[in-house]
């Protein structure tokens, strides 16, 4: 049995919790909501497809015995993203976690993106997290209540990537605003942390981005160290340690979950790792043979 695929904490890590969860409908969202659920908290599921969003309320409460309430929002507008809270406190009576987990990306040669395909990303990328954050952070400042804030992130929000321009940009925006809030508002006892996913292959996500057989053409564990891809109890699983009470020391941190993909590709030499083991034999039998001369 492989750990990596089990529950990590204990089952009432998140006990009364109320978490909101933007992107929670599908992918990697739902698999955080449905170990949120299991670990005791009550959670609150955002996207644009209300269908979408109830099946997957209705499939993860008989999974988990947990509550699940649905609100259509787009996070790119504030008068959405306003009502998620008010009737996240209107059902539930309080806000602890915030998972900023809505995206959308497109790979593209740049210069073939729209001015407006390159605004939607932004938007609701960036944007779309600055809104949750801005209020329900409001709400628990004015409150004086204490809350976590957890933001999914990239590996290039700190390197950039060619051909995801636009969601290089956002994504670098968001791992910015949660260290610089992770400072500000700590005195409020709010808490900023982000995680960088590797490959998580989703369904929805992977199809639209890669379809056919580029998936093939472009086989991801072949980028990865640990040759695999990740899964999603695993990213759960750090999700949840990092809103719950044990993670109350971390604050402003990004925690990147790849199986050493992106360090392969940022290293100088890592493509010595194609060079055959007898090469290696020649290559150190030549310079003992100039050692010796």
């Amino acid at each position: 049995m492989n750990l990596y695929t089990q529950p990590m904490l204990r089952e009432d890590a998140l006990k009364d919790k109320v978490a909101v969860v933007t992107g929670g409908g599908s992918g990697l969202g739902k698999a955080m909501t449905k170990y949120f659920l299991q670990l005791g908290a009550k959670v609150v599921i955002t996207s644009r497809n209300l269908e979408k969003l109830q099946a997957t309320a209705k499939e993860l409460e008989d999974e988990t015995g947990g509550k699940v309430l649905c609100v259509a929002c787009d996070v790119r507008n504030w008068d959405e993203v306003e009502a998620v809270k008010e009737a996240t406190l209107k059902e539930f009576g309080k806000i602890d976690i915030l998972l900023n987990n809505a995206a959308g990306n497109f790979i593209s040669p740049t210069e073939r993106l729209t001015h407006s395909a390159f605004d939607s990303i932004l938007d609701i990328v960036l944007k779309g997290t600055k809104n949750c954050t801005l209020s329900i952070g409001k709400y628990w400042i004015d409150s004086k209540t204490p809350g976590t804030v957890l933001n999914i992130v990239t590996t290039y929000s700190w390197t950039g990537s060619a051909y995801v321009v636009p969601s290089a940009c956002a994504k670098a925006g968001v791992l910015a605003m949660t260290r610089s809030l992770a400072v500000e508002w700590a005195k409020y006892g709010i808490r900023f942390n982000a995680i960088a996913p590797g490959p998580f292959p989703t369904k929805g996500a992977w199809d639209r981005l890669l379809p056919g057989d580029l998936q093939e053409k472009f086989d991801m564990r072949k980028k990865v160290p640990l040759r695999r891809v990740g899964e999603h109890q695993e990213l759960a699983n750090l999700a949840a340690y990092l809103v719950s009470d044990y993670s109350a020391y971390m604050n402003g941190e990004v925690v990147t979950i790849d199986g050493g993909e992106w360090l392969q590709g940022a290293g100088e030499f890592n493509m010595l790792e194609d060079v055959p083991q007898e090469m290696w034999d020649m290559l150190e039998a030549m310079i003992k043979a100039k050692k010796s001369n």
